[in-house]
């Protein structure tokens, strides 16, 4: 099969044949169909992501969407010929989706919604887990709740804003006033952090008692603000990316609770994998309802132009998720 190896950080990928592998115990063999690019994979890539292990030569990319070519002893959830999508590899020694072939923890696959086609599902593993991770087993975000994201327009933030109107939360979204448009399609308020102080919107939107939940897509001053902004005694802070020094005295004084969302540690431990995969299907379930559609970015990148996709999400002229096609979808 084709696959891009990357032998060492910051340098380009090298494109080769290698052996196809083989499902084990427990796997499916997965015909790649498309790869998702998030930026954590250029961090990866560059050696600037210490949390996410990764042993070279690898082969990266962390979500995908594929069809199952051959099941593994001991699995009985999938059949050859099923549309699957998941967060697979890409770390920690794990194959990842740069790649014509994987062979995968089937723990980790859902079948694929059916109103989705293979780019537009693997714009949603990573996204999602993390959103639900934080929303729901976290915060158990639902009716009459007031939930504020910040980054609302970003890959994680924009399925989250969704998941969270879909729980029957009344949703806020920090982002760029470009894209006020595409919040209200969402069904949620956005909110100029521009030009608003933390002060200024926690008044305006919630009588300066604070928001019950606040998921927090962006990390540095972003969370700081975010212990500012929680509700009194109730409030509960959410970050997928609260490593640094902050100050806890705000939400100390809030008597407000904070959780971290660190969606690689069943690919990085091997546990709570099933659960990954638990989440897929509730992920399919709001799909194929129409409470959840992913952004995707209609350009069209391969294996052999990823340096371009790559570009494209760091730059951040893409509009949505970066996808690269394989097996010339």
């Amino acid at each position: 099969m084709k696959a891009l190896i990357l032998e060492s950080t910051n340098t380009p990928y090298i494109l080769k044949e290698i052996e196809k592998p083989v499902a084990g115990k427990g796997q499916v063999l997965v015909k790649i169909k498309a790869s998702g690019v998030n930026p954590l994979d250029l961090k990866i890539k560059q050696g600037q992501a210490a949390h996410a292990r990764v042993s070279l030569p690898a082969i990266l990319g962390i979500d995908m969407a594929g069809v199952v070519e051959a099941v593994g002893e001991d699995v009985t959830t999938f059949k050859t010929g099923d549309e699957v999508y998941g967060m697979t590899g890409g770390i920690a020694g794990v194959q990842g989706s740069l790649a014509e072939y994987a062979a995968v923890d089937a723990d980790l696959l859902a079948l694929k919604p059916h109103n989705l086609n293979m780019r537009q599902a693997a714009a949603i593993p990573l996204a999602f887990i993390s959103a639900w991770e934080g929303l729901v087993d976290r915060a158990n975000t639902g009716e009459g709740k007031t939930v504020l994201i910040h980054g609302g327009a970003g890959g994680v933030g924009h399925i989250a804003v969704q998941l969270a109107k879909a729980r029957g939360a009344q949703v806020f979204a920090t982002v760029d006033p470009g894209k006020n448009e595409l919040m209200h399609q969402y069904g949620a308020t956005p909110i100029n952090y521009k030009t608003l102080s933390v002060t200024d919107y926690t008044e305006e939107h919630t009588a300066g008692a604070g928001f019950d939940i606040i998921f927090d897509a962006v990390g540095g001053t972003t969370l700081d603000d975010s212990f500012k902004a929680v509700k009194q005694y109730t409030g509960h802070v959410l970050s997928i990316l609260g490593w640094g020094t902050h100050n806890l005295a705000p939400l100390s004084f809030h008597g407000a609770t904070y959780s971290g969302v660190f969606t690689l540690y069943p690919l990085i431990s091997g546990k709570g994998r099933s659960h990954h995969g638990d989440i897929l299907r509730e992920a399919t379930k709001l799909i194929e309802a129409g409470k959840i559609t992913p952004l995707v970015d209609g350009r069209h990148y391969t294996l052999e132009t990823i340096d371009k996709a790559y570009q494209s999400q760091e730059q951040r002229v893409a509009t949505g998720k970066v996808i690269i096609d394989i097996d010339g979808v």
